[in-house]
């Protein structure tokens, strides 16, 4: 790498409000605001709208589409085309 041209990567937390859950990773992401975290160190907060804990994909509460009856009914109003 380059010195001199790349961003300072360091440990950051990541803080869910809307779960309230909080996880320590490594980022270039900065942060004015800080937190004490469990190991009594102080690190840059970032605080996120969606995490793994509170997205709907993680959390088994996502829609599933139903593609096949989607195309059941495009063919019934529409007739299948065909030639292949």
């Amino acid at each position: 790498m380059k010195p001199g041209i790349h961003p300072a990567y360091g440990p950051v937390v990541f803080r869910d409000r809307a779960a309230n859950h909080a996880f320590l990773t490594r980022s270039t992401m900065t942060s004015d605001k800080t937190v004490v975290w469990e190991d009594g160190n102080t690190y840059p907060v970032v605080d996120v709208e969606i995490s793994n804990v509170s997205h709907p994909f993680y959390t088994g509460t996502a829609r599933v589409l139903d593609t096949a009856g989607r195309v059941e009914r495009f063919e019934r109003r529409y007739g299948r085309r065909g030639g292949n």
